[in-house]
């Protein structure tokens, strides 16, 4: 039987450096207060001996769990089904590893997880927290205030309520939109159609208004909601069909909705861009270079949005600062967008 290797203990690494164990301590716990020539003594006997620092009694002194939730509002089929979220997560994951941060993923199928999420926030095993893909009638910003836990959100709030201050990253969805729909509008195109996304999500509201800021006049059965899926492009576009057989454009509120168009217009021997031109959102690489035609959309930084996130927490974090503490000026950072011109209009 071999014989377990007892751990380096900060005691050890003190010894090392020729230093006290306070003065360690406060080194490899990231405090301040000691000379350089000491941290690099420290570092060195830290490197040497393997030290890792015990993360419970770290907690104690920093106050840290160097853990951050991060809260997908949405069932776990659709998470790991929808690319927009694995690029999210993975900016999400890149910056929280960079320093040095462990990514706890929370997801909400119903009100039950709801509540749960509420009582893991509330139960102070992480140091804040990252929410997207929230719904306008989404209990979880409510229990998020009321566990007082420093958040980040994806996308534009679109609930009310006495928040003092919140930080959020978006893109801009509207901006976009217009620029989608001029596009189609300039090849010529009057009878613009829109599939919508969920519209009890801001994303899809300021998609719905960038399209009628350029369709003022639009015939409201040009308009079909949505839910940003394939299967929700499909629907719409039959709908859409059905009601104005004379389309001549299409402005999908995502790529995967768009893709589910494509295969309807395809069934039904429309030729796209010929007779339909489309364009969609995202331009998630995975869909948008698949589709036939490859699609014309509308590209948001997706990974860059949750690396955006997480360095916005941390940085608040670093701070000492709640993003929902009362009197906190309002943050909210919206990246532009850019239409990528592909085969579909």
């Amino acid at each position: 039987m071999t014989d377990t290797v007892p751990r380096p203990t900060l005691e050890a690494v003190a010894a090392r450096a020729g230093v006290s164990r306070a003065t360690a301590s406060r080194v490899v716990n990231g405090g301040d207060g000691v000379r350089e020539p000491l941290v690099e003594r420290v570092r060195r006997a830290v490197e040497e001996l393997g030290y890792v620092p015990n993360q419970a009694a770290r907690s104690l002194v920093t106050k840290r769990h160097d853990a951050v939730a991060v809260v997908v509002a949405e069932p776990e089929t659709r998470v790991f089904a929808d690319p927009f979220f694995a690029l999210q997560l993975r900016g999400i994951s890149q910056e929280l590893t960079a320093h040095d941060n462990q990514l706890v993923l929370l997801l909400t199928e119903g009100r039950d997880d709801h509540a749960r999420v509420g009582r893991y926030l509330a139960g102070g095993h992480v140091d804040g927290a990252l929410v997207f893909s929230l719904h306008l009638d989404d209990p979880l910003p409510e229990l998020i205030q009321r566990a007082g836990v420093p958040t980040v959100f994806g996308g534009r709030p679109g609930w009310s309520g006495d928040w003092g201050g919140v930080v959020y990253v978006d893109s801009d969805n509207r901006g976009g939109a217009r620029e989608a729909v001029r596009h189609l509008v300039g090849l010529g195109r009057t009878r613009v159609a829109h599939i919508t996304g969920a519209l009890d999500q801001t994303s899809a509201v300021d998609r719905l208004d960038g399209y009628r800021d350029v369709m003022v006049d639009a015939d409201p059965r040009l308009i079909v909601e949505g839910d940003f899926t394939p299967a929700g492009g499909e629907r719409a576009m039959r709908e859409l069909l059905d009601r104005r057989p004379d389309l001549d454009a299409v402005f999908a509120a995502n790529d995967l909705a768009a893709s589910g168009a494509l295969r309807v217009l395809r069934e039904r021997g429309l030729r796209v861009p010929e007779d339909v031109a489309v364009i969609g959102f995202d331009d998630m690489l995975p869909v948008a270079e698949q589709t036939d035609p490859p699609l014309t959309t509308v590209r948001q930084d997706i990974e860059e949005m949750g690396r955006l996130m997480a360095r916005l927490l941390l940085r608040g974090l670093d701070r000492r600062n709640t993003t929902l503490e009362q009197g906190a000026t309002p943050s909210g950072v919206v990246l532009p967008t850019t239409l990528v011109r592909r085969a579909s209009a």
